[in-house]
């Protein structure tokens, strides 16, 4: 696998800050976020493997950014099965892979914007073009097998417009 692999989940989106858009049998979030230690701290703090991971893993002084995610839902299980992190400082994405027991192999890749420019003109592209390919390496094949473009094609659209507008009001 590219990118860093975790064992721990990536944080979940906040309810009442994360924009639901449904297209058949994905729901799509989009959400700003602020991400930080204690936050951090207080998602994994009743799950002590997971705050041990974190605790090793972190930067000195923990994990701090800002910015739109856009969370990739199954609509029936409501699994998120991939995000877009259109961060400030760290811009990056996950494939969030499940194992045969249930456990979360979080594989997150940095974004590069020396080479794809703009992050959420990525994003927004990846979605229209390579979303059932994305899919499929998380796990997601039946989903991305029951896929439509006339569902899908004016979620896309309603996708950036909340985004954009998540990053101006910041």
């Amino acid at each position: 696998m590219i990118g860093k692999v975790y064992n721990i989940p990536p944080q979940p989106p906040v309810a009442d800050r994360n924009r639901l858009l449904p297209a058949g049998v994905l729901t799509f979030g989009v959400e700003y976020r602020s991400v930080d230690p204690e936050s951090l701290r207080a998602t994994y703090e009743d799950n002590d493997e997971h705050l041990a991971e974190l605790d090793a893993r972190s930067p000195e002084g923990g994990f701090f950014d800002t910015g739109v995610s856009i969370h990739v839902c199954g609509t029936a299980d409501g699994r998120e099965y991939l995000r877009f992190d259109v961060f400030d400082d760290e811009p990056h994405y996950h494939y969030i892979h499940r194992t045969t027991d249930g456990s979360v192999v979080n594989q997150v890749i940095d974004f590069d914007r020396v080479a794809n420019g703009d992050m959420l003109r990525w994003v927004i592209d990846l979605l229209r073009t390579r979303l059932a390919e994305m899919l499929r390496a998380a796990g997601g094949e039946l989903l991305a097998a029951q896929l439509d473009p006339l569902a899908l094609d004016p979620v896309i659209e309603q996708i950036a417009a909340h985004a954009e507008q998540a990053l101006r009001s910041s």
